[in-house]
């Protein structure tokens, strides 16, 4: 009975430590893969949600809807299942996309361990971004220029407006801060900038007259010159319009291919006035520019123009048989 009451007697102990040495294990392997996930986050998803979680950041501004704010959701808002198939497979109609191709199924892994245990609670203390780990110690000496960084005080406050202390606050805003805050708060947006494909080398837009103002100095002036087509059919003049903000680029203002951009093209940008271009059939121009020209820089236009639209670019470019 001896034997078995030893056995009796170490078993628990024996079973106690196997016990602990597994815990430990997955502690550490826990640590360890929080660890990894930290480094993935701060490299693939910070600018979008932010090095503490909250998503207060200048991408965030610019998206709807806003990308996940993990400070203000608990585990039970969202499992990890949830989190796992969102940053694998992305999330339709957002601009979380999926991460698949960058991370391993390990690595997603470790990054949702990351965000759960670090930041999905209350004590992320060490995650803001101005602290002195971070490399930004004594931040609270600019704390007159927080309510300009915070959106608390629009950025165009007119200027008789700020006392004192707002007016120096503002001066370190604009000194030390904008750099990175520069999606600050104001009251005006002001205009929206256009897109303008511009190859002009010595070239501005005035927007009070609505023209394209060329240096008469530019060897390429003559190749910028939009033609005039106030005259012509509305045909025409809707292919001016769509020719001018998608082909202008490569081949300038006049269609010659003769400007700054068209000309350090290999192969050079075509010359779409040469009889070469428009004795060709419609039905050839329209293949080259739905589907592009291999070994050229003439890429596919069929996901940006329909058929009838690069027809009433056809009927543009051969506006002078017609007249």
């Amino acid at each position: 009975m001896r034997p078995l009451n030893f056995f009796t007697g170490v078993f628990p102990v024996v079973f106690l430590l196997v016990v602990a040495s597994g815990l430990l294990s997955t502690q550490a392997a826990t640590s360890d893969a929080i660890t990894k996930g930290k480094l993935s986050y701060d490299f693939y998803c910070y600018q979008c949600h932010a090095y503490d979680g909250d998503a207060q950041t200048l991408a965030s501004t610019y998206l709807n809807p806003k990308p996940r704010n993990f400070a203000s959701t608990s585990h039970q808002q969202l499992n990890t299942e949830q989190m796992v198939a969102a940053i694998t497979h992305g999330r339709e109609g957002t601009a979380m996309v999926s991460f698949s191709s960058v991370l391993s199924a390990d690595e997603i892994n470790n990054v949702v361990s990351y965000i759960r245990q670090r930041l999905m609670n209350d004590n992320k203390a060490d995650h803001i971004y101005h602290t002195e780990t971070n490399g930004w110690p004594n931040h609270q000496r600019y704390q007159i220029a927080f309510p300009f960084a915070s959106g608390e005080l629009a950025l165009d406050t007119p200027w008789q407006q700020l006392n004192e202390s707002q007016q120096k606050g503002k001066t370190l805003f604009m000194q030390s801060c904008i750099s990175c805050h520069d999606r600050a708060v104001v009251n005006d947006e002001g205009p929206i900038w256009e897109l303008r494909p511009l190859s002009y080398p010595r070239e501005h837009f005035d927007n009070k007259a609505d023209v394209h103002i060329i240096s008469g100095a530019s060897p390429y002036h003559v190749h910028e010159k939009i033609p005039d087509t106030s005259n012509m059919s509305a045909q025409i003049q809707r292919g001016n319009t769509l020719f001018q903000i998608n082909c202008a680029f490569c081949h300038g203002g006049a269609a010659t291919g003769k400007n700054w951009i068209g000309r350090f093209m290999e192969p050079p940008a075509r010359d779409l006035t040469s009889a070469e271009i428009t004795k060709r059939p419609d039905s050839a121009l329209l293949q080259v520019i739905r589907d592009g020209l291999p070994n050229t820089s003439m890429p596919a236009w069929k996901q940006v123009l329909n058929d009838e639209q690069i027809k009433d670019i056809i009927s543009y470019l051969k506006r002078q048989q017609g007249n």
